[in-house]
């Protein structure tokens, strides 16, 4: 009698389980038939009107249909609504994105104006619809015709491997071709071993290829597999794989410092450059250079007010420079040349000079910050492997800074102006005797310094926002790199601009941005006091 309710339990048990398979397999049938239905029968548009209508436990079929008829234009609408930030139109059942305050149109980005809130609904998501739209993302973008989509769209499966994204990319391997994405593949093929195999031999050798690897989740992963482990020889194959991760991320991560201390470097040279030539030139210490930089910034900032954006900075840097050499021919016609021999009248003169710059930026254009954007071919970044990327914008500045460094040197060793330039700053009365016109030959140099100063503040527009006191945080710098460098020799001014900016760089993270540029202060005050006439000293009657 005691074993009957035991064989009762049983069997409600048996039964239970019995119309619970029969249900599944029931849903299942149900789930593939409307999917088929809609994929046969449904339109783009017909199943875009029925997500805003229908419920949550309903939803999986529509997104399988979207994804079967749209493809890759159903990227926007899945990445959107994964995000939260899907809405739709109460009146017309029209899908729309919300961005911060705003609402766009989904699949061309467009701001859709005077939108309020109350005439729209949210498409509410759970957890099954969030995997099923992982899955769709996925699947679209590892079909992709682009191999850098097809790339990221399975490092971003690295944190959800299973059996069926395993499969998957197995089946994918088969006709995949790019060599950057099938070596991906080989690392979430390894990730997948480490995390299931039973096998110590074969999890080892996985541990080892991740190794060479320097992305974040196999990093992590072997992390994980280093402090759960009770396996000597699996946690000695994982620390050492980590031991050698880190010694190159360190490797890169140096790379990287020397890249953006190359960067301020550029920026450095080229707003000292011209500073050079008219300080070596004329002996003239001009507090208004930052000045000439600000005007070339602004200059940069009104071009792109007229001209599309991927085109203006070809119109703003010979702009720049015309506008900043003729406000610094200006300068030295007007004030300057009366002014030759007494120094310290010079400084408080060009100083009175930035000052007046200054409020008359602000008069014209705000005491405000005026943004200006980089041209698309200048964005992003060149990932050169996942812990080290160099950013674009700083990469063509680089590059630019060095070929007007060039063209410097061309103007000054193969032109007219620069053989007078080179004659004046050797010695002034023999050059005058010769019968040079020193006072041109001091207003072209004021004006070609000027001028370059003002290509410095079109690279300094893509780097950081233009307002009437950018000059004033290059001025010192400037001074500096030119003393350091050696007064009136190009050289040194390359040499010295990069040395400081990459001595900036190194020293930020150890001790902070401002203490790094006293630290930098201080080193040059040191190193003048050894060699006064700096790194690459003039020589012979120059020198006198």
């Amino acid at each position: 009698m005691k074993t009957r309710p035991i064989i009762l339990v049983l069997m409600v048990l048996l039964i239970s389980s019995a119309f619970s398979l029969v249900a599944s397999a029931q849903e299942a049938a149900n789930y593939d038939g409307l999917r088929a239905e809609l994929k046969e029968n449904a339109t783009l548009n017909e199943l875009l009107v029925e997500l805003t209508k229908v419920k949550l436990n309903k939803a999986a079929p529509i997104l399988k249909g979207l994804e079967d008829i749209g493809g890759e234009d159903m990227l926007p609408l899945f990445q959107t609504m994964l995000k939260g930030d899907l809405y739709y139109i109460k009146n017309g059942k029209t899908l729309v994105a919300k961005d911060e305050k705003v609402f766009r149109a989904l699949f061309n980005a467009e701001v859709i104006e005077s939108l309020s809130k109350s005439a729209t609904k949210k498409i509410r998501v759970n957890n099954k619809l969030r995997r099923i739209l992982r899955e769709s993302i996925s699947r679209i973008q590892l079909n992709s015709p682009k191999a850098s989509v097809r790339e990221q769209a399975i490092i971003s499966l690295f944190s959800e491997l299973d059996s069926n994204i395993i499969n998957t990319l197995q089946e994918r391997k088969l006709v995949e071709k790019d060599d950057d994405v099938l070596d991906v593949m080989d690392v979430a093929f390894a990730m997948y071993k480490v995390q299931t195999s039973n096998d110590v031999p074969e999890k080892i050798e996985a541990i080892q290829y991740l190794g060479d690897r320097l992305e974040n989740d196999a990093r992590n992963l072997l992390i994980q597999v280093k402090e759960n482990t009770d396996n000597a020889q699996i946690k000695a194959a994982a620390s050492k794989a980590l031991k050698t991760i880190e010694q190159r991320v360190e490797n890169f991560q140096f790379v990287d410092k020397l890249f953006f201390g190359l960067s301020l470097g550029s920026v450095l040279l080229l707003a000292a450059i011209g500073l050079a030539i008219t300080f070596g030139v004329m002996g003239v210490i001009n507090m208004a250079h930052g000045e000439m930089i600000m005007l070339g910034a602004y200059t940069t900032y009104v071009v792109q007010m007229f001209i599309p954006v991927d085109y203006s900075i070809w119109v703003a840097i010979p702009a720049a420079f015309v506008v900043s050499g003729f406000v610094g021919i200006l300068i030295e016609r007007g004030v300057i040349r009366h002014l030759h021999g007494r120094p310290l009248e010079t400084l408080l003169a060009t100083f009175g000079i930035s000052l007046i710059l200054q409020q008359l930026v602000r008069t014209i254009f705000s005491p405000l910050n005026r943004q200006v954007e980089s041209p698309s071919w200048m964005s992003g970044s060149l990932d050169i492997n996942p812990v080290l990327s160099l950013t674009m914008n700083r990469l063509y500045i680089l590059a630019f800074a060095l070929l007007v460094f060039g063209l410097l040197l061309l103007i000054l060793n193969k032109t007219s102006l620069g053989l007078n330039v080179r004659a004046v700053a050797q010695n002034r009365s023999m050059a005058k005797a010769m019968g040079i016109r020193t006072d041109r030959v001091d207003a072209m140099t004021f004006g070609l310094g000027s001028g370059i100063a003002g290509m410095a503040g079109v690279a300094l527009s893509q780097l950081t926002n233009v307002g009437p006191n950018l000059g004033q945080a290059y001025i010192i710098d400037s001074f500096m790199v030119v003393v350091f460098g050696g007064v009136g020799n190009l050289w040194g001014t390359l040499v010295a601009g990069f040395s400081l900016g990459i001595a900036n760089k190194f020293i930020e993270p150890i001790t902070g941005a401002v203490l790094a540029s006293i630290l930098v202060l201080i080193f040059i005050i040191l190193f003048i006091q050894k060699r006064p006439k700096g790194l690459f000293p003039q020589k012979g009657r120059a020198a006198e």
